[in-house]
């Protein structure tokens, strides 16, 4: 597991989703009981698998371990919590998708790239407030997610990802590498909004629901015909 967390970690310069250390993968296995995450502020050249750290799933370390695990692990138990299909989560503050977050905005589904991979909008948060940011900033920024899904009634497993309003990035699947891949796909249809934006001048309407349907359902549920069996 730990060298499973420790390669989707790596794909994260790869991808150019990172700059320096902005960014960090953990996975979890329930029936262990344990989340593998980075280590706070390690470079990724420098990382090995032993160097991931093992925590409990309420987010204590496990055993005698010398790193300190990533900053936003409290927000991952949270997650992990509301969320019991998600295995492995991603958090980046890649350009593109931190700059959806600064502009407090949702990513509209433009295009098939986008229904390919999310059954409606990337959703973006609310801000947090200062009470929020003060008592317990990471465990209420994953507290904020959660509400967003809840609140507008959006599958988590549909929509694996989501703009943390003047932060960042959280993706998540089925594996840590999977979730490396959805942050890829966020950042990738972030910046082909932004430029379809600019070229039409300002927002233009969304993709009839029927292509959403098509493109999403042909690659995901019961019926899905993308890809080998």
């Amino acid at each position: 597991m730990q060298q499973r967390v420790c390669e989707a970690n790596c794909m994260l310069p790869k991808l150019g989703l990172v700059t320096l250390t902005w960014g960090n993968v953990a996975e979890i296995n329930r029936d262990l009981g344990v989340i593998v995450i980075k280590p706070s502020g390690v470079s990724y050249k420098a990382m090995k698998p032993a160097d991931m750290v093992v925590c409990d799933t309420q987010g204590r370390i496990i055993g005698d371990q010398r790193l300190r695990p990533s900053s936003d692990l409290p927000t991952d138990v949270v997650l992990y919590a509301a969320f019991p299909q998600v295995v492995g989560i991603t958090h980046t503050h890649s350009i593109q998708g931190v700059a959806w977050a600064q502009a407090g905005r949702d990513v509209p589904v433009y295009g098939t790239t986008h229904a390919d991979n999310f059954y409606g909008p990337i959703p973006c948060t609310r801000d947090l407030t200062q009470t929020e940011v003060e008592e317990a900033y990471e465990k209420n920024t994953g507290h904020v997610i959660v509400e967003t899904f809840t609140t507008r009634n959006i599958d988590p497993v549909a929509t694996p990802g989501v703009l943390v309003r003047n932060h960042g990035t959280f993706s998540w699947g089925s594996s840590a590498i999977k979730s490396v891949e959805v942050g890829k796909v966020i950042e990738t249809v972030c910046e082909m909004a932004e430029r379809t934006e600019t070229l039409r001048r300002g927002a233009q309407q969304e993709i009839p629901q029927y292509y959403l349907d098509k493109h999403y359902f042909r690659k995901h549920g019961a019926n899905a015909y993308y890809g080998q069996l």
